[in-house]
């Protein structure tokens, strides 16, 4: 099945049989797989086996990125792509050993207990505690990609607002729409023609949409041009309106809107929060 989200399978007991991009593998107690947003799985016990699953919202997976890494980010628009290239392996077996999972197994065991229970507001902070417990564990054997990135000034932007969210396999439509947006952001999309690429009604395509990704198919398309806006604005002298329009948004006025809305700031004023750079002819570096 595919999730929108992040998901961490530790085995408890037994061993099995998984499939994922890394192709057909065997695990047993002390492993875990780490499965990336959008990325198939499935498992073959070969006897009994018990597993204990984490999903992670992938927002809030990236907030912590940011966070992490805010001495060489430019803002929260920039967590995207840095995951992207940092984890770059879309599945991964992660051999932790029978004794660091067993450091790990009294903490799953309390974070399920506290799932089950249900008080996720009551009890948020030591969920957290628990969660960087576990990914403290687990870090040292995640493989990242070395990619080299030149520290940039932090920008007091407003992160994403967060997204209401339904931990379910994604309908196929659903998938296809959302891949339909990324290929072609600038497009002037209407839900109509949305629907019809994926042969569903309006009102079935914005149901199952926002099931699977806690948005609707319109805001889903202003959050990627806000992005992609970002990204020119940061990288490119290209005036805001000819960003605005080379994402899809005709009016200067419309982009500008857009932007506050998710960033907390104007266009102009993110653009002037960007790093300065200056060349230095002795070395053939550039300083940000």
């Amino acid at each position: 099945m595919v999730y929108d989200c992040l998901k961490l399978v530790f085995v408890r007991s037994g061993s099995a049989i998984v499939f994922s991009e890394f192709g057909h593998q065997p695990v047993s107690v002390g492993d875990a797989v780490l499965i990336g947003p959008n990325v198939l799985f499935s498992a073959e016990p070969e006897d009994l086996v018990t597993l204990t699953a984490i999903y992670v919202d992938t927002d809030f997976a990236l907030d912590q990125l940011f966070w992490q890494h805010s001495t060489i980010l430019h803002d929260r628009l920039d967590a995207q792509g840095f995951a992207e290239k940092v984890y770059s392996e879309p599945a991964q077996i992660l051999r932790l050993g029978q004794d660091r999972a067993g450091m790990v197994t009294p903490w799953l065991d309390e974070m399920v207990a506290l799932s089950i229970q249900g008080s996720f507001p009551q009890r948020f902070n030591r969920l957290q505690v628990l969660w960087f417990a576990v990914m403290d564990v687990l870090a040292p054997h995640i493989r990242i990609s070395p990619v080299r990135l030149t520290p940039l000034q932090r920008a007091r932007s407003r992160p994403v607002l967060p997204r209401t969210r339904r931990f379910a396999p994604l309908r196929r439509e659903a998938m296809l729409a959302r891949e339909a947006l990324h290929e072609n952001v600038a497009h002037p999309w209407t839900l109509g023609e949305l629907a019809e690429t994926v042969r569903l009604s309006p009102q079935q395509l914005t149901r199952v949409f926002a099931e699977a990704f806690g948005k609707t198919p319109i805001a889903y398309l202003t959050m990627l041009r806000v992005q992609e806006m970002a990204r020119l604005l940061r990288e490119t002298d290209l005036p805001v309106a000819a960003a605005g329009r080379r994402v899809g948004w005709s009016s200067r006025s419309r982009a500008t809107e857009a932007f506050i809305e998710h960033t907390g700031l104007s266009p102009s004023r993110y653009r002037a929060m960007r790093p300065v750079t200056t060349d230095h002819p002795e070395n053939g570096t550039v300083v940000r």
